[in-house]
């Protein structure tokens, strides 16, 4: 076996322990798994039946609460509908969202405005920064009103996906009184 051939299949193992590693470390959110663990509001299943599911479980209503979860109603271009969590309230017509799937597949956004476009004022319709357009998009999605946890947000150790994952190999360690050779050490993914 020549040299460049050993070079290529080194190469080739390790581009496939790296390919194992980090989507393990990575995480691919949905918007209602997403809601329930930064909003503490557990209910399961997709976002278009969180409201129903919220009555007689949670307070519901149409003002906005930091922590609160805004639902958002299923639409044809949004089948599932939508969940994203407050993380502060702006004024009685805006709010910041944290939330995710929403400008990109499986992303986090974390405090992007949210405006009450509605006649009435009640968040029954609603505008959302959209990342793509660097501002409010151009749609105006249906909403059913805000499901109150409770409790506190704890968005602060949640990853989002959007974290740079850093990879680097492990430290030199004795194992069983022998010490890895460079080609022995495992690969170690670290999240910031």
């Amino acid at each position: 076996m020549t040299f460049g051939a050993v070079a290529a299949r080194f190469a080739l193992v390790v581009s496939c322990a790296l390919a194992m590693v980090a989507p393990a470390q990575a995480r691919f959110w949905q918007c209602a798994p997403y809601a329930r663990e930064i909003s503490g509001v557990a209910i399961f299943g997709n976002a278009h039946t969180w409201w129903g599911q919220a009555a007689g479980r949670y307070e519901r209503g149409h003002v906005p609460r930091e922590g609160a979860v805004l639902s958002f109603a299923a639409t044809s271009r949004m089948r599932l509908g939508h969940v994203a969590m407050v993380s502060k309230v702006v004024s009685e017509r805006e709010v910041l969202l944290t939330h995710a799937n929403w400008s990109r597949r499986g992303g986090v956004e974390r405090d992007v405005r949210a405006v009450d476009v509605s006649a009435a004022g009640d968040w029954s319709e609603v505008k959302v920064w959209f990342g793509p357009l660097g501002g409010l998009g151009t749609s105006a999605y249906p909403a059913n009103g805000f499901i109150y946890s409770g409790q506190p947000p704890h968005d602060d150790d949640t990853p989002a996906i959007d974290q740079p994952v850093q990879l680097a190999d492990a430290d030199a360690a004795t194992v069983g009184g022998h010490v890895p050779t460079r080609l022995e050490r495992p690969i170690v993914a670290l999240n910031d």
